[in-house]
């Protein structure tokens, strides 16, 4: 009987760029891969799969695809769950005949059956198809907890060989060992939990994280089989970041992280979007850490700021441009954080003997009452490099919101600039002909100033990156045209 053990990657499903066809093509080549970095086998159809936002023939086809371009090589673990036990039912007989290695069923969803109905569903598919069969607990999608006690029950029919948990409810999956490690094998479904589920004796891992990084957490997996805790540990802790993104937003933040790594797997069907499950915020986040581990390449970039260009590592995904010209103004936002702590910052970035010095000078001689500008500074006398001049976007009402703007906010701004220059965002060569002007929100309410901190430094960095990079570009904007909103425009 089939014994699910190590990582398997839930496959995203790659569509043709207007969401309507399955993109076999990169389907293919996700499938390969995976495989070239090590998996023990792929998980067609599953949530991150959007098997929901699939038609049956399309789930089909997946499957068959899938099958097709392993080959044999690793196992086939195919979605084949329904809310409807008669379509789960045919979904499991099709991978089956398709050739798969077992069938992964989550508890069926909407109308929330009761114990007695979870458990007939299962039974039935288990009966009618002698084929191994994993459960799926997904509450956080299915409104339904596979109960331990259900699993321990289930465990009992022969063909049903394992549970994947999805909760991320750690005490679930130790009461389920407990229970059922000798008959089942335990799979962890949760990507910020792995290393625990592991080290408490999970088999292995089905994660939407691993279409993206699995080679990484086949390291993690091999580490905790030889006891190298510590080891597996550190490792986690390097893509936890990513791994709470992903496993917030599911197919969005996987799609969007295979993007940035150069794999094409088009768009997310609705009611799924970017700007939704996965934020502007989160998915600048996700760049940043996909850099920090080397998925995406720094290259070299050329600044024509004096008479001779620069030479400068950056760190650039697909739509920075090779040389970067006419660096009179550029102009970057960014929103980090929610209310009342949230920050949103608007900046440009200029040479002091373009429009924006004149500004610059404008600002300081006749302030605008309640938008008085200040220096960014990391300690008294220090001034940042390039010069950076903050105006609050909220007029100044009160010492207490003056306090969070030319306090924790303008900290956070000067810190965000000299990293951008000390990673090599903004050319070091450049800082003393450079000019930046960044109007900084923070809410009249906010009360955290550590939170007002983290988050000011958060969007600083993202509205440097964006203005040096030049995005959003046309083709995002016209990407995005129909699902962007501002930040505030469902605010008071």
């Amino acid at each position: 009987m089939f014994e699910p053990k190590g990582i398997f990657p839930a496959l995203v499903t790659p569509f043709t760029k207007d969401g309507k066809k399955v993109n076999e093509e990169q389907l293919r080549a996700l499938v390969n891969r995976c495989i070239e970095l090590g998996v023990s086998g792929v998980v067609p159809c599953g949530t991150t799969g959007e098997f929901v936002n699939m038609t049956v023939e399309e789930r089909k086809r997946v499957i068959d695809i899938v099958v097709d371009e392993v080959n044999g090589r690793v196992a086939v673990i195919a979605g084949t769950g329904a809310s409807s036990t008669q379509q789960a039912l045919e979904m499991t007989r099709y991978a089956k005949d398709a050739g798969a290695d077992a069938a992964l069923v989550v508890t069926p969803y909407y109308l929330k059956p009761t114990n007695r109905g979870v458990y007939q569903h299962f039974h039935t598919i288990a009966s009618e198809v002698d084929f191994p069969i994993i459960l799926y607990n997904i509450p956080q999608c299915t409104g339904v907890w596979l109960t331990w006690q259900m699993v321990e029950d289930l465990a009992q029919i022969p063909n049903i060989v394992g549970l994947k948990d999805s909760s991320g409810e750690l005490r679930y999956m130790l009461a389920v060992l407990e229970k059922v490690r000798d008959k089942i094998n335990v799979l962890c479904g949760h990507d910020e939990v792995v290393v625990a589920a592991l080290a408490a004796g999970a088999s292995g891992a089905i994660l939407a994280s691993a279409n993206v990084i699995p080679d990484i957490w086949v390291q993690i997996y091999q580490h905790v089989q030889k006891g190298e805790l510590k080891k597996a540990r550190e490792l986690q802790y390097k893509v936890q970041k990513i791994a709470r993104i992903i496993a917030g937003s599911g197919a969005v933040g996987a799609k969007e992280a295979l993007k940035m790594v150069g794999l094409k797997v088009g768009p997310v069907r609705l009611p799924l979007s970017v700007g939704g499950e996965l934020s502007y915020e989160a998915k600048e986040e996700l760049r940043l850490d996909l850099e920090k581990i080397g998925k995406i390449k720094p290259r070299p970039i050329k600044f024509e700021i004096t008479e001779k260009p620069l030479e400068e590592r950056f760190a650039a995904v697909e739509v920075t441009p090779q040389i970067i010209k006419d660096f009179n103004i550029r102009i970057g936002e960014a929103l980090a954080g929610q209310e009342p702590e949230v920050a949103h910052i608007d900046l440009m970035i200029g040479r002091k003997d373009g429009p924006l010095g004149e500004a610059y000078a404008k600002a300081k001689a006749s302030p605008t009452p309640g938008h008085e500008p200040l220096l960014a500074i990391l300690e008294p006398n220090l001034a940042v490099k390039p010069t950076t001049l903050i105006v609050p976007t909220v007029t100044i009402r009160s010492m207490r919101q003056a306090s969070m703007v030319y306090g924790p906010a303008q900290a956070a701004v000067a810190k965000a600039v000299v990293d951008s220059v000390a990673d090599g965002t903004i050319p070091k060569e450049a800082v003393d002909e450079l000019l930046i002007i960044a109007n900084v929100f923070v809410h009249p309410a906010a009360v955290d100033r550590q939170r007002v901190y983290i988050n000011n430094y958060k969007a600083m960095r993202h509205a440097i990156r964006r203005a040096i990079e030049g995005r959003p570009t046309i083709d995002d904007l016209i990407e995005n045209k129909d699902r962007a909103k501002h930040p505030f425009k469902y605010t008071p």
